[in-house]
């Protein structure tokens, strides 16, 4: 079998130019070079870093006018990579990461080169100390972020996809803007029967953040929320799902003015189109709460 090829996809809206150059950097230390790198100014024109920075493969950039938020952004890059037609699996970056090792783009391709039905691979995410957010650590429960395996979910700030099962699944749910879409993703790729690895071999290094930095996070979190549960749950899961994360967010959000946001959101969520709905089988709900992580929580 021909080993996979692999693309580089970063999205940046050009406020973070000196973490960009350091990712870019850190990826032409990789032991493996990528056979192209993509990288979208998400609203924004980017400077010209092929020349300046000595990549490898073929780079190739592309202004956005608009703002399309990560989802969209991401799915920017892709078209570009699909115009070129040699790309297999695609390891796509945020802009503010690093990959501290450099074996990690081999590791991504002899890790798909040996399952054909594996579809997504997550990275470990931790900050400059080695620590893992809780938030990071794709199963349920005081999880070990150290333990591999195979899961539901994956984490969207580093992560590699097999362009195969994206021509089956669909690309990133651009209309979330941010906030679910990587469940959206997942979803329907284990609904398609492709497996998705944790693999915290993996690391990409990340400043710790709050995702309520966002001045948008309480709306767009829940109304997007309900559009997952619209698009991908049986009916029978859309209130116990929304029933659970209701009471999930009125014990964690310590903010009047977020809850406040919250639940505007969550009626936006009802009140817009969701978008296409191609709910999960009752198979898939099987297969993923017997991986850990049910999908009403």
């Amino acid at each position: 079998m021909q080993e996979p090829r692999l693309g580089v996809a970063v999205v940046t809206m050009g406020n973070r130019p000196d973490e960009v150059e350091a990712l870019l950097r850190s990826v032409a230390k990789q032991d493996l070079a990528p056979d192209r790198i993509v990288i979208v100014g998400n609203g924004c024109r980017l400077p010209e870093f092929a020349g300046r920075l000595d990549l490898p493969g073929e780079v190739t950039t592309v202004d956005v006018e608009d703002n399309l938020g990560c989802p969209g952004g991401r799915n920017v890059a892709l078209a570009a990579l699909r115009a070129f037609g040699d790309v297999d699996v695609v390891v796509e970056l945020d802009d503010d990461g690093l990959l501290v090792d450099v074996e990690v783009f081999r590791q991504v391709r002899d890790l798909f080169a040996a399952d054909p039905r594996l579809g997504i691979i997550g990275f470990r995410i931790a900050d400059e100390h080695g620590v893992t957010q809780r938030r990071h650590v794709p199963r349920v429960g005081n999880a070990d972020p150290l333990r591999g395996g195979y899961v539901t979910g994956f984490l969207g700030g580093g992560h590699a996809l097999r362009m195969d099962m994206l021509a089956e699944t669909g690309d990133w749910p651009a209309e979330f803007f941010f906030a679910h879409e990587e469940t959206d993703l997942a979803w329907r790729a284990a609904d398609a029967g492709w497996k998705i690895l944790y693999a915290p071999e993996l690391l990409l290094q990340h400043p710790r953040t709050s995702p309520a930095r966002h001045a948008v996070y309480f709306r767009v979190t829940a109304r997007n929320r309900v559009w997952l549960t619209r698009r991908r749950l049986p009916l029978p899961l859309i209130p116990v799902h929304l029933g659970v994360w209701i009471l999930i967010t009125l014990l964690r959000t310590r903010s009047t003015g977020g809850l406040r946001a919250w639940f505007a959101g969550f009626a936006e969520g009802f009140r817009e189109p969701a978008g296409e709905r191609r709910p999960m089988r009752w198979r898939t709900v099987w297969r993923l709460t017997r991986l850990g992580r049910p999908p009403v929580v």
